[in-house]
């Protein structure tokens, strides 16, 4: 009796396995997407997200929300821990670090004072030695991520450039961090020099266009509030994933008997049409919103006298 011929999806996942393990995708780097795989094994969206599934068990791969699935450090990538070595010594920065990394892996709700003295294998109150409190380590966190992303000295000379650029620099900051946005505030900004360093910038870019002074107020808070709103649901997403351990797309296919009912009820012909995907693509809906609102801004400024 001749063996089972092996499932469609366990044969992408050994594809995409045996490319990671040679060396072809790194840590970080992007495996194909269901949409990827559908196109170049021909099967269903269904058999691509198992085989996707399958290396996330194994830990060779991992979903991030808004960049899709990517290959997972290894143990043997990481800093390996030495009981009884003498620890590094104490600075802020060291602990800064360390307090970003439990933000990055966890969210900022599960950063705390004792959770991060643990992780520094130090006592609770000494952190205190260095911040006061919790919001100061927060204001520090924020400063260090946006001080190694600085905007140039000089921007592009047209004023659509000099937007385009500061603000996919902080969608890139939400991206990477996704606990960012949720610490950032349009209406009660943190007073920051680095976060001060945006809102002059997109005042500068705006200078000399003929706004008035209201308009280009407003103009440097809805700018910076579209990118930060759009991230908000990329946090909310990353959250999600950690508390279901469903990515967003194994969450559609397993509501798919429920979707297809709402939407063959003929109640919702409009949305029975939206293009698959487009939910799951943060990325592109960022810079949808930021073309469209400077489409607008363009438009205001061809009418100003």
């Amino acid at each position: 009796m001749p063996p089972a011929a092996e499932p469609p999806y366990q044969r992408i996942a050994t594809a995409i396995r045996e490319r990671i393990r040679a060396g072809e995708l790194r840590p970080g780097d992007r495996v194909p997407s269901t949409r990827a795989i559908v196109q170049e094994w021909g099967v269903a969206m269904v058999t691509a997200a198992k085989a996707l599934g399958v290396l996330q068990q194994e830990g060779l791969v991992e979903a991030r929300p808004g960049m899709g699935t990517v290959v997972r450090a290894s143990e043997q990538t990481r800093t390996p821990h030495r009981p009884g070595g003498r620890p590094p010594a104490l600075t802020r920065n060291r602990i800064v670090a360390a307090a970003i990394a439990i933000a990055d892996a966890e969210g900022i709700e599960a950063l705390s004072m004792r959770h991060l003295s643990a992780e520094l294998g130090v006592g609770p109150m000494t952190l205190y030695r260095y911040f006061a409190s919790k919001d100061e380590l927060v204001h520090g966190m924020v400063r260090e991520l946006m001080a190694a992303r600085p905007l140039p000295a000089s921007g592009p000379g047209h004023w659509r450039a000099a937007l385009e650029l500061v603000c996919r620099l902080q969608w890139d900051l939400y991206r990477t961090h996704h606990w960012l946005a949720g610490v950032m505030s349009m209406t009660r900004p943190l007073l920051l020099p680095e976060a001060m360093a945006h809102s002059e910038w997109v005042l500068g870019a705006l200078d000399g266009l003929g706004l008035s002074p209201e308009e280009m107020a407003r103009e440097a808070i809805t700018l910076p509030a579209f990118v930060r709103g759009t991230a908000l649901t990329m946090s909310a997403e990353a959250e999600a994933e950690r508390e279901s351990g469903m990515t967003n797309l194994q969450w559609w296919l397993a509501i798919d008997h429920e979707v297809q009912e709402q939407l063959g009820s003929g109640r919702f012909p409009h949305l029975a049409t939206m293009a698959p995907g487009v939910v799951d693509d943060l990325d592109g809906l960022f810079e949808h919103g930021l073309a469209r609102h400077l489409d607008g801004l363009a438009a205001r400024l061809a009418a100003v006298p």
